[in-house]
């Protein structure tokens, strides 16, 4: 797997798993497996804050990279359409790099990123 490519010395703390519930300072983050940018994938949702950490899935402006030998662009639509845009429109997204966004601020665009093929 990725994590043997990336850490060959060193076993990962711990899985997560779909639908996986943490408890962070009291708030519980949501474990959602979103692939497409990476096979393991996720994104951490935290519905009492009205928020969601994306990672690498989606920033403003479109989904992550899909370049990559283990990326794969409908993969990270279809984790975008079915997991992420399932869910409140005024949800924040803190993205992995750049500017936060909402939900539906970004939903509209999802046809125009399936024609631009990234």
């Amino acid at each position: 797997p990725l994590w043997k490519q990336t850490h060959p010395d060193r076993s990962p703390d711990a899985e997560l798993a779909d639908g996986q519930v943490l408890s962070v300072a009291g708030v519980e983050l949501t474990v959602l497996h979103t692939p497409g940018h990476a096979p393991g994938a996720v994104c951490l949702h935290v519905p009492a804050l009205g928020a969601l950490f994306s990672g690498d899935t989606l920033f403003a402006g479109g989904p992550g990279a899909t370049g990559r030998s283990y990326s794969h662009f409908p993969t990270i639509v279809e984790s975008i359409r079915e997991r992420l845009l399932t869910l409140p429109g005024d949800t924040v997204v803190h993205t992995g790099h750049g500017e936060t966004t909402t939900l539906g601020a970004e939903a509209p665009h999802l046809q125009e990123w399936i024609d631009r093929g990234f």
